[in-house]
């Protein structure tokens, strides 16, 4: 039964193989159209967008048409002294039209220019929570792709241990049979044997698992993905001094960005509260028409100038400002703290990124000598100086020194992303290298 259930699983797992391989660049361009966090930071973007025209609002003319009409009815009486003819009662109804048209324009508002300068700056702030998004959604995918390349490498990694395991166990049952082994050597191999089923069970799962991952951020079942080729050069970080990238990242990494703008918002907002104890100045301008039936039709026009001096309200201004002082010291030391996880991240990346290239070079030269002690081993095994289950250590180390190896040059990659994403850098272009490293 285990056999065909083994079957079935990989069939699933890879059930796209025949179709043409996706690469870097594809999965990306799926992701851009596709995943829903970048749709909603785009969203994000074209709301922020609005922000500068809000505020701005604020400093132009407010025009207002309105008006009425009204029909009044009643009864109505005389007295009598007031009558030649005596008293006199009827109903009588009229009727009242008016309208205005109103304009005031803002002649001073302090605290209405430091919400438009505020206005402008929140812009900002959408524009580089944006490209952070964007930064995030490469590196997202890049990690997602290499992922599922490196849950494949495990799979095939355990796939081929099994296959050399099932050619061990095989012939030492032969060999037990024909009494040049001992019932030892059988169930070394039956263990190692069933130890390789367990673990390709997870691998196949892990699989799964990472594909569900990439569906995630592209929006659709991810097809045969491109693979790594053999022997590939991964360059080097440039420049080759760490400051430059902790210079830029305290600079030019988005976050950090946002809190410099942060900081200037609340920088502003202090001004604004402020500006609750000066006086303001508008200009302010009618025309109006009352149409009454009983009295005629009046028309007036106005023009002129509106002010209003603050004298006390409660200390509600001073308070204001008092709270805003707190969040401006409060924006500096999140701008600090955002410039510091900034540059750690960047000596994190560098640091990986050269550390990884170091192992790579060393798995590589561990590779050729895991290969070398392989054949070496299974010919003491033919020759009878060497027992099965040194060919199996043998077989299952070279197996994890590949695995490894692969699994060094995506981190060593993954880590080249995170440096130019913390420095601020990164860009959809920085795929194209990497892109091209993959088997075609």
């Amino acid at each position: 039964m285990q056999k065909p259930l083994i079957a079935l699983l990989i069939s699933s797992a890879l059930l796209t193989i025949n179709a043409q391989a996706a690469d870097l660049i594809q999965v990306y361009q799926q992701a851009l159209a596709n995943d829903a966090t970048y749709a909603s930071a785009r969203a994000a973007l074209a709301a922020g967008q609005e922000r500068t025209t809000q505020g701005r609002s604020q400093l132009l003319p407010v025009i207002g048409l309105g008006g009425s009409s009204t029909k009044i009815t009643g009864d109505f009486e005389t007295k009598s002294s007031d009558a030649i003819f005596g008293p006199e009662s009827g109903p009588r109804d009229s009727s009242r039209n008016q309208w205005s048209l109103s304009l005031s324009q803002p002649l001073f508002r302090w605290d209405r220019w430091e919400s438009y300068q505020q206005s402008k700056l929140s812009q900002a702030v959408s524009e580089t929570v944006f490209a952070q998004a964007q930064q995030d959604l490469i590196t997202r995918v890049a990690q997602a792709y290499f992922d599922v390349l490196t849950a494949q490498d495990n799979l095939s990694s355990t796939q081929a241990q099994k296959s050399a395991t099932t050619e061990q166990l095989a012939s030492a049952k032969r060999n037990f049979e024909v009494g040049t082994q001992t019932i030892t050597d059988t169930h070394e191999a039956q263990a190692a044997y069933d130890l390789v089923v367990a673990q390709e069970f997870a691998a196949i799962n892990d699989l799964e698992v990472k594909r569900n991952a990439l569906q995630q951020i592209i929006g659709a079942a991810p097809a045969s993905l491109s693979t790594l080729r053999s022997g590939v050069t991964i360059a080097a970080p440039q420049p080759a001094a760490i400051e430059p990238w902790i210079s830029s990242a305290e600079q030019q990494n988005y976050s950090v960005m946002g809190a410099q703008l942060n900081l200037e918002i609340a920088k502003r907002d202090i001004n604004r509260n402020r500006a609750g104890h000066l006086p303001t100045l508008d200009l302010v301008a009618s025309k109006g028409r009352d149409s009454v039936t009983a009295s005629g039709i009046t028309k007036t026009n106005s023009i002129g100038v509106q002010w209003n001096v603050p004298l006390f309200n409660g200390f509600a201004v001073t308070s204001k400002v008092r709270e805003s002082i707190a969040l401006e010291d409060k924006a500096r030391n999140d701008l600090e703290a955002t410039r510091r996880a900034a540059a750690q991240n960047a000596r994190t990346a560098y640091l990986g990124m050269n550390s990884g290239l170091a192992q790579v070079r060393a798995l590589e030269a561990a590779e050729v000598s895991s290969k070398s002690a392989l054949d070496s081993n299974k010919l003491g095994y033919q020759v009878g100086v060497r027992i099965n289950i040194d060919v199996l250590n043998a077989q299952r180390q070279l197996y994890s020194t590949q695995r490894d190896l692969s699994r060094a040059r995506y981190d060593t990659i993954m880590n080249g992303l995170r440096l130019k994403a913390a420095a601020g850098t990164l860009k959809e272009a920085d795929l194209v290298p990497i892109n091209e490293l993959l088997v075609k």
